[in-house]
Parts: structure tokens; C-alpha cells; sequence
């Protein structure tokens, strides 16, 4: 069975520290996995920015692709954020550093998926015009889909 590559979250699932936060992460490829620890790592355990992750190439044995991916996933996803040197609350120094972005985002899921379940907050009719919404969607999807078939035919 193949592994899979994008995030694999399972309610069920302890996580303790951050490599297990990084197994969920990056299923599938122990590369990205033992290169996010090590950003994330280096980045907890510094005072200052970190003006280039290169540094950690040679340090962990990482190659610049699996590095500059897993840099790039971290980023996206909120974890890690480059600061620039225009940035005046760190006074002209620039690099990476954790972010909290992550964190205010799983925060407004969780309130979001606590909402669903209030009935009194939300109107039956409104989210049944959505239901019907993303039916439309689903469906012209599908047409477009078979028109496209046909025209390759």
C-alpha cells in the first residue's frame, strides 16, 4: 500500500512533541519529516532570527531540495514565518522564525466546528440554500467534466 503524502490527522492519535507533529505533517517521507524536526529545533531553541536555514545542511545532513521543500510546507501551513529586514519591530535583521499563525488558525477551526453544532446561532433555511449551493457546484463540476471527455473524444 502506498504512503500517503499529504496531512494524515487522526483524532485519535497522541501527539506528545514535535516529531510526532512532524509524522503527521509529512507522512510518508521520513526526508521532510527529520527536516522539519530540525527547523523546528533550531528555530525553539535560538534567541535570535535565523537569517538562512543552508546552515542546517551540512549540520543535520540534509539535501537543499528536501530542505527547501520542507521549508516551504512549514511556511505555508503557518508554523514558520520569514521576517524581513523592513520590518521595524525587529529593528532591520531579518530571517526565520516560529510563527503563531498555526496556532490562530486551528484556534478559529475549533470554534468554527463548536458553532456547527449550535443550533440557535445558525438558520435552517441559510444553510440549506448552501447545501443546495455546493450541490450546483458539484453538479456543474461534473458537466464540465463529461464536456471535456467528449471534446478529447
Amino acid at each position: 500500500m502506498p504512503e500517503h503524502t499529504k496531512i494524515s490527522f487522526n483524532h485519535r492519535k497522541d501527539i506528545s512533541d514535535y516529531s510526532d507533529l512532524v509524522e503527521i505533517l509529512f507522512p510518508g517521507n521520513r526526508n521532510q519529516q527529520h527536516a522539519a524536526a530540525c527547523i523546528l529545533f533550531e528555530l525553539k531553541w535560538t534567541d535570535l532570527l535565523i537569517p538562512n536555514l543552508a546552515n542546517l545542511e551540512p549540520k543535520y545532513g540534509i539535501s537543499r531540495r528536501i530542505l527547501q521543500r520542507t521549508r516551504a510546507k512549514l511556511s505555508r501551513l503557518g508554523l514558520i514565518e520569514h521576517v524581513s529586514y523592513l520590518n521595524s519591530r525587529y529593528g532591520g535583521k531579518h530571517g526565520w522564525k516560529l510563527s503563531t499563525r498555526f496556532e490562530r488558525a486551528l484556534n478559529q477551526l475549533a470554534q468554527k466546528c463548536a458553532g456547527f453544532r449550535d443550533t440557535k446561532i445558525s438558520s435552517k433555511e441559510k444553510e440549506l440554500i448552501l447545501v443546495e449551493f455546493t450541490n450546483s457546484k458539484r453538479s456543474t463540476r461534473d458537466s464540465n467534466t463529461k464536456a471535456s471527455i467528449e471534446y478529447q473524444q
